[in-house]
């Protein structure tokens, strides 16, 4: 897991504002097909929003720490019920991504 400086946060939170959660976590909680899609999206997109229901915010925080753990992402925010982690692409996906 990356650590994100201030900066970079800031910028990737202007990114997500207008993306829309991705993933959204149920009453079953933090899942093995949750991580899985998880770690789907982020090959995807790099940057993702994650809804969570029905859990308190500490629970909250501890989901965001194992995503992150279980996948190798930053965390970037969390407001309310709205997770975002980034993990960038390799420089070889990045390059196929684009074009």
């Amino acid at each position: 897991m990356k650590d994100l400086t201030s900066a970079e946060r800031r910028a990737l939170r202007a990114r997500a504002h207008c993306l829309d959660p991705v993933v959204i976590i149920g009453n079953s909680g933090l899942t093995p097909g949750v991580i899985a899609e998880v770690e789907r999206s982020l090959k995807a997109h790099e940057l993702i929003k994650i809804r969570v229901g029905g859990m308190e915010h500490a629970e909250r925080e501890s989901v965001i720490e194992a995503i992150c753990g279980q996948t190798g992402a930053a965390p970037v925010q969390h407001i309310g019920k709205v997770l975002m982690v980034y993990r960038e692409l390799p420089k070889e996906e990045t390059a196929t991504v684009k074009r």
